[in-house]
């Protein structure tokens, strides 16, 4: 019997380059159809004219990125560099948080050849060193290093041994530094770290049923896929799913561990416990790299219908955790060294955040300039600053309100163009009609937000402080408390009670407008506006000592201010918001407001 000869197994040395999308899954989940098409035309565009420029094939694709294989290793590393420099520049003016970013690993080994594929150790370690290299980044093994060093006009940092995943042995591994550094010290800038994690990225865990009873699950996971839902709608934030969170249910987790994971940089946590007729939830929201707590809050509410408590629950969770994480980002931001567009965006927002004296508004533009200057299609520095020149001129801040407002409106209608959904500009462009005797038409705006938004505790004052300019003012004390109810405790509820109160006075209903007034006041100090309106209340009731007293706090915060300022920008043609405006100009008069 003759014995067959095995099969011969096809082998040659080669050099192998590995790469993927960084970030892949979270580009997907935030616009499948985009990213797909996008990648496609990248491939097309940039990469596989390098490829095969350089004697290489693309042996397979992989999803999300591809294997190649060279007869040369320097040819390999030529190509890298080239579909690299020709991706950054076809990618260069996409939104930072949308931009696809090739990471690439390259190594030299004797593989295992197939018609469509290659296998071996070689590949394996070229597919690892791909997955330590930063977005738009080379990583070569030493095998590599030792091939084309002196052949390439390129540097390489060092970064020593590097122990990778199901790989028995280290492996010495070489980052390609970008722009040529001319010293170890800015080389080691470009050593490869993990992949950096999105801003306002979060995982809502599943919460926790604590009381001991099955059938209140459904409630309890309702609460966490309604918070997942509502989170996602905070423009700029990245929310991992629901079905990924999930995976998580009933275990016990380390928060760090999940933060690496997931790749996002917050986590929240939570517990549902009804006891009797009495429902208690606690949330606690967690920086994923240390563990620290930034915020805790407890619920502890009569049990009524359930799912009425958990929309209230949740909005008012949402609405806190915006401000939270906004607060949160703008602390990362003031530690960074080179804030980025949206790291600057941040600060602005929280400047907005801390009140509106002329110089946190005066601060807050700055962060938003700032940021416009690294990113001129930044969509949330455009809203800030349309925000802050429509408050300059409301308040009465500056002789050129007419001038404020325009650049406001032009402002949001560019950021509407790029992104029609984008709640806050909707607001802010409302805010910007109801400022320029256009409430109805604001009203409306607000109205458009709130249905891309539900969450947008503002928007419902927004729409009682329009009808004060509608002489309306008996309907928006109602609006302002839906706000509250929404969110009880919100970064801007100083300025709803200000604008209750002006409604009230516009009533004539002068005490009550005190109370506002001053609640308001109480909250935050900084809103030099209402230092006026309550003087111009406290002098219309007689108490004047306590009037001129308003009017020295508020000049401390806006020095400009005048009676000539406040009455040349009237916001409205309505009679009755005429008539309350000259009542209080009158107040302001009595209680020593120059008249400039």
């Amino acid at each position: 019997m003759v014995q067959k000869r095995p099969v011969r197994v096809e082998r040659r040395l080669a050099a192998i380059l590995a790469a993927d999308v960084a970030g892949y899954s979270r580009l997907m989940h935030s616009d499948e159809e985009a990213t797909h098409t996008k990648l496609k035309a990248l491939l097309a565009g940039g990469v596989e004219p390098a490829i095969a420029e350089h004697g290489g094939r693309i042996v397979k694709n992989t999803g999300d990125g591809f294997l190649a294989e060279f007869p040369s290793a320097v040819e390999a590393v030529r190509a890298a560099m080239q579909f690299q420099t020709c991706i950054r520049e076809l990618t260069i003016a996409d939104v930072e948080d949308r931009r696809i970013a090739f990471r690439v690993g390259i190594n030299i080994g004797d593989v295992i050849v197939e018609p469509h594929d290659i296998f071996g150790d070689g590949v394996n370690i070229a597919a690892r060193l791909e997955s330590i290299t930063e977005p738009g980044g080379i990583c070569i093994s030493s095998a590599v290093y030792d091939h084309v060093h002196g052949k390439i006009a390129v540097e390489f940092a060092e970064l020593g041994e590097q122990n990778l995943k199901n790989i028995a042995r280290p492996i010495r591994a070489y980052a390609v530094v970008r722009d040529g550094p001319s010293s170890v010290t800015e080389a080691a800038r470009a050593v490869p770290g993990p992949l950096p994690q999105p801003h306002l990225s979060i995982v809502v865990l599943p919460f926790v049923n604590l009381s001991g009873d099955p059938e209140q699950d459904y409630f309890v996971d309702g609460v966490t896929e309604s918070l997942t839902t509502d989170l996602s709608r905070i423009s700029g934030s990245f929310v991992i799913a629901r079905n990924t969170a999930f995976t998580f249910k009933g275990k016990a987790v380390d928060v760090k561990q999940v933060g690496r994971e997931l790749n996002v940089r917050y986590v929240l946590e939570g517990s549902v416990q009804r006891g009797g007729k009495r429902l208690r939830v606690n949330v606690e929201l967690i920086d994923a790299r240390t563990g620290n707590h930034l915020w805790a809050e407890r619920f502890d509410k009569p049990v009524a219908d359930l799912f009425d408590m958990q929309d209230e629950i949740v909005s008012r969770i949402a609405n806190m955790l915006r401000a939270q994480l906004v607060a949160a980002e703008a602390t990362r931001a003031e530690r960074t060294l080179h804030p980025d567009a949206m790291d600057l965006q941040f600060q602005g927002r929280a400047c907005l955040y801390k009140g509106v004296s002329p110089e946190h508004l005066t601060q807050a533009r700055g962060y938003f300039e700032r940021s416009l200057e690294l990113d001129p299609r930044n969509v949330e520095a455009m809203v800030g600053v349309a925000s802050v020149d429509a408050t300059v001129g409301a308040l009465s801040m500056t002789d050129d309100g007419t001038a404020r407002f325009a650049a406001a409106e032009a402002a949001s209608i560019k950021a509407l163009s790029l992104a029609p959904n984008h709640a806050l500009a909707h607001v802010t462009l409302g805010g910007v009609q109801m400022f320029t005797k256009r409430a109805d038409q604001g009203i409306r705006e607000f109205e458009q937000a709130l249905a891309l938004d539900r969450n947008l505790a503002n928007a419902h004052a927004l729409i009682g402080f329009a009808k004060y300019f509608l002489g309306r003012g008996e309907e928006t004390e109602t609006h302002i408390q839906e706000a509250f109810r929404l969110s009880p405790r919100d970064t801007l509820a100083s300025r709803w009670m200000v604008w209750v109160g002006f409604a009230k006075a516009q009533l004539n209903l002068d005490a009550e407008a005190i109370v506002w007034l001053r609640r308001g006041l109480d909250a935050n100090r900084s809103y030099a506006i209402a230092h006026f309106c309550l003087a111009a209340a406290l002098a219309r009731l007689g108490a004047l000592d306590q009037a001129r007293a308003a009017v020295q706090a508020g000049l401390a915060l806006d020095p400009n201010f005048t009676i000539r300022r406040f009455r040349a920008f009237a916001l409205s043609d309505h009679p009755a918001y005429l008539a309350g405006r000259e009542r209080v100009v009158e107040g302001m008069r009595m209680a020593g407001v120059p008249e400039g």
